[in-house]
């Protein structure tokens, strides 16, 4: 599962940095995220808010094609869940400039969308989980918990990851201890 998550940046945050997200209405940064179905990450990429979520997504998958590159081909393909916000066919034109042979190893899977109607049988309003999507949900929420994650402290982009990186190396030390 892969989603975005904009983030509003601080006084510290560098101007080679900041970007303006008109969907969110956020100053700051985008974190995008690529998670397991537990939730645990498999990459991570920050951009300015300004990136489009399909262009980070793009970037992201850019910067760690060496793992879709060294997976064997026999192995069943990798579903990609996102959200409506990305655009698969857009996405795939893109991965295939940069990987020809990517779409034999991957597929993007839109994440299903509860019409009002659906929303009206289950006596629902509003904002409805959707089954698969609440695990990347999960996920941005665990980021959130960490305090230096609540907003964009970082003057980097490479910082602003890597404080992705140490929080979620934190949550899976702190699971191994739990287990010992």
């Amino acid at each position: 599962m892969i989603d975005s998550q904009a983030v509003k940046n601080t006084c510290n945050a560098s101007k080679s940095s900041k970007g303006f997200c008109f969907y969110k209405a956020t100053n700051g940064i985008k974190r995008h995220l690529a998670v397991d179905s537990l939730g645990l990450p498999f990459f991570t990429h920050c951009t300015k808010a300004n990136i489009s979520d399909d262009r980070g997504l793009i970037e992201m998958l850019t910067l760690n094609i060496d793992y879709f590159k060294n997976k064997p081909a026999e192995l069943p393909l990798t579903t990609i869940l996102v959200d409506n916000g990305y655009h698969p066919q857009k996405i795939e034109e893109e991965l295939k400039k940069i990987y020809p042979a990517i779409m034999t190893k991957i597929r993007f899977e839109l994440s299903p969308k509860p019409s009002k109607t659906e929303k009206e049988k289950q006596g629902k309003s509003g904002f409805v989980p959707v089954k698969a999507r609440w695990v990347i949900e999960r996920s941005n929420s665990w980021m959130e918990r960490c305090k230096s994650l609540t907003k964009n402290f970082e003057r980097t982009l490479a910082h602003a990851n890597a404080k992705i990186h140490l929080c979620f190396v934190r949550l899976m030390l702190k699971r191994l201890a739990a287990i010992a």
